[in-house]
């Protein structure tokens, strides 16, 4: 009765939303410089992803509902959430009563427990979101920390890896994730063989139509010194997290996996949440505060002008769908509700829209453009240029005067400051065009920050933002 009233709910949910055109474009795959994302048909897509790691675990099926229409409207495109999940995921049931597997055996997943993932992949199909889908947490492979229990050997993990691949092969909106906060190998321990024997299932399952990556733990670490060649790992990723203190340079992260060959994408997949608590680890200190909506603005624009091909936001109520019905976890300031329309939500949407108002697959990463006023940590300035020139973008975290050099900028110079607090701009005076020249910001200081957008002005660009 349990599964049928959760079906009733499902249709009533989805019944009058009409599907959408997203996926009409084929595929999601690599660009052939190997560096950002686009679909079959060539049409760009930005990364801009969201950690509801317990979305299937901890939500009702109208919540469900409620999360992905907000994060819709925000712009996000790819929600990350994991099928077994990593707070007791295995034993605790989720909000119908249901646990993923039978007598803890991935050979024998539950029906009615993948009937909501089956739902929540629905759901967010019909409103043009991805789900990065984590098959496990990683601690049901590699335990360190965690609930646990592991699981998974080679032999299980490509059974349940062809399972779910085979489930959701007819899927468009499916991203794989594997880890899930875990190094894929250590010193002592080498956990690839799993890994690589769950991504076979899912490769041989659908018929190589899958695009996969992999999330790892915090740190200084990526993707990239762990398994860049294995062929099934489509992307990069990195996690530069919440431990570190305020900026962590992630734009080095980004810059350090373009000198891999082969060419990968590569991305943030877990900055600074927001309203998370700075370095809580192992014993949290108040007076340390908050990471805020003005910590995540500094580290999502960094990376991508470094030259990732999108970025993963995440509020700390958010990913463990904080509420009533929980034990809260390192400290949250609000439930997952309140969380909803916090600032940082709404300004990661506003990076997507600027870097896809200009042409932005052919984005190469240039501080060589800023030769005066570059700082380091919090005043860390990036910047990026087009191919061919016809536009540039520079971030300044704090706003201030900057001198920059225009020999691979444009011949004839529109310029604006675009405010990434609320994605207005204003023109910017450029004057006669040199090959060094001075900009400075509409207001100064910390919290103050703006980007600097140069255009070629016979392209005829319009005003970034609203």
């Amino acid at each position: 009765m349990r599964l049928f009233a959760c079906l009733l709910v499902l249709t009533v949910l989805t019944k009058d939303v009409p599907a959408q055109s997203l996926f009409g474009h084929g595929r999601l795959q690599v660009t052939k410089n190997g560096r950002y994302l686009q679909f079959a048909d060539g049409t760009p897509f930005f990364w801009l992803g969201d950690t509801g790691w317990e979305l299937f675990h901890r939500l009702t099926l109208p919540e469900i509902k409620q999360y992905l229409e907000n994060r819709a409207a925000k712009g996000f495109s790819v929600i990350q959430a994991v099928a077994l999940a990593e707070f007791d995921g295995l034993r605790k049931p989720n909000q119908y009563g249901e646990v993923p597997l039978k007598n803890l055996d991935p050979t024998q997943p539950n029906e009615k427990y993948f009937k909501v993932v089956d739902s929540a992949i629905h759901m967010a199909r019909q409103r043009n979101l991805f789900i990065g889908l984590l098959p496990t947490w990683g601690d049901k492979v590699t335990k360190m920390w965690g609930e646990g229990p592991v699981v998974f050997d080679s032999i299980n993990a490509y059974t349940y890896g062809k399972w779910l691949g085979t489930r959701y092969k007819k899927e468009p909106n499916i991203i794989w994730i594997l880890g899930g906060d875990r190094p894929a190998v250590n010193s002592e321990n080498d956990w690839r063989p799993v890994w690589r024997a769950m991504a076979r299932g899912i490769k041989e399952a659908t018929n190589k139509q899958c695009f996969i990556t992999y999330h790892p733990a915090g740190g200084e670490n990526s993707t990239s010194q762990w398994i860049h060649k294995e062929d099934w790992l489509d992307m990069n990723m990195f996690q530069s997290g919440h431990g570190g203190g305020h900026d962590v340079a992630a734009w080095d992260l980004t810059k350090r996996d373009w000198t891999y060959a082969p060419a990968k994408p590569t991305l943030d997949g877990e900055p600074n949440y927001e309203d998370h608590p700075v370095n809580p680890w192992p014993k949290w200190n108040p007076d340390n505060g908050y990471y805020r909506d003005y910590d995540v603005r500094k580290q999502t624009y960094r990376s991508v002008f470094a030259g990732a091909c999108g970025v993963t936001y995440g509020h700390h109520a958010m990913w463990q769908f904080m509420s009533a019905r929980e034990a809260t976890i390192n400290y949250p300031d609000r439930g997952w509700i309140s969380a909803l329309d916090r600032p940082g939500a709404y300004q990661v949407g506003f990076l997507r829209r600027l870097i896809e108002s200009r042409p932005m697959l052919a984005r190469i990463p240039d501080n060589s453009i800023v030769v005066k006023g570059q700082g380091d940590k919090g005043e860390h300035i990036e910047a990026f240029r087009a191919e061919d020139n016809s536009h540039a973008m520079i971030y300044l975290p704090i706003g201030k005067t900057i001198t920059i050099k225009t020999t691979a900028l444009p011949k004839r110079m529109t310029a604006w400051w675009f405010n990434p607090k609320d994605a207005t701009s204003q023109q910017a005076t450029t004057g006669e065009i040199k090959e060094l020249m001075e900009f400075t910001s509409p207001t100064l200081g910390k919290e103050n920050d703006w980007v600097l957008v140069i255009d070629d002005a016979t392209k005829n660009y319009k005003a970034p933002g609203k």
